[in-house]
């Protein structure tokens, strides 16, 4: 690809996650089904037009929101070295570099979001399609701690698994934070994602694996 055509690519993801934070503060606020296509163009700057050819769908307006999220984990996790246990490696990664302040924004308003997604099935849709791209991202970190081949049934499966276990751990952060206003340190992060990872597979990818360069 040459350099004009990654700029170009750059810039629309970037516009592309822009207009997904207004979509998803748009919904929060009046509900996804009383705004429409052109208040989200005019939220963000642009036109009606324009919107559609980013997004197929209203919905899909809040994806790169969502994905944004989930796929900043998975980015986390490619830095997990094989001789650390997913608990030690979470803890140190997470209370030395703590996440940025857009970052802190963009996680709270994705838990908005997946809380609407219990009653709005088509949000709904939406997030399952980010987790299953997550999923995709985690069966090679995977491959990698057990040293098998990505495509290996076995490591799919446990893929499938691992993202389901923090998809739902992650639906159930949200509504701790948002409807019993709990607070969640990186202690208690860890002590709610690790083991429910952990039981998701026989497979011993959440433990050390010094064996292997």
């Amino acid at each position: 690809m040459a350099s004009s055509d990654r700029r170009v690519t750059v810039v629309d993801h970037d516009r592309r996650l822009a207009v997904s934070r207004h979509a998803a503060a748009l919904f929060c606020q009046r509900g996804m089904a009383a705004t429409s296509g052109d208040d989200l163009a005019a939220a963000a700057g642009l036109s009606t037009r324009t919107i559609w050819r980013y997004f197929r769908s209203k919905e899909g307006a809040v994806e790169p929101l969502l994905a944004s999220c989930a796929l900043r984990f998975m980015t986390l996790l490619r830095r997990w070295p094989l001789e650390a246990s997913l608990e030690d490696f979470l803890t140190g990664e997470l209370t030395t570099h703590p996440a940025a302040a857009q970052a802190v924004a963009d996680d709270l308003q994705a838990m908005r979001i997946i809380r609407m997604t219990e009653d709005e099935p088509a949000l709904r849709a939406t997030w399952l399609m980010v987790c299953a791209t997550a999923e995709d991202a985690f069966a090679p970190i995977i491959a990698r701690r057990v040293n098998r081949p990505t495509t290996e049934v076995t490591v799919r499966m446990t893929a499938a698994a691992a993202t389901a276990a923090v998809r739902v751990v992650t639906e159930q952060i949200s509504v701790a934070v948002l409807a019993e206003a709990r607070r969640f340190g990186v202690d208690d992060v860890v002590a709610a994602l690790c083991p429910a990872v952990r039981a998701s597979s026989h497979e011993p990818f959440c433990d050390p694996a010094p064996y292997r360069a």
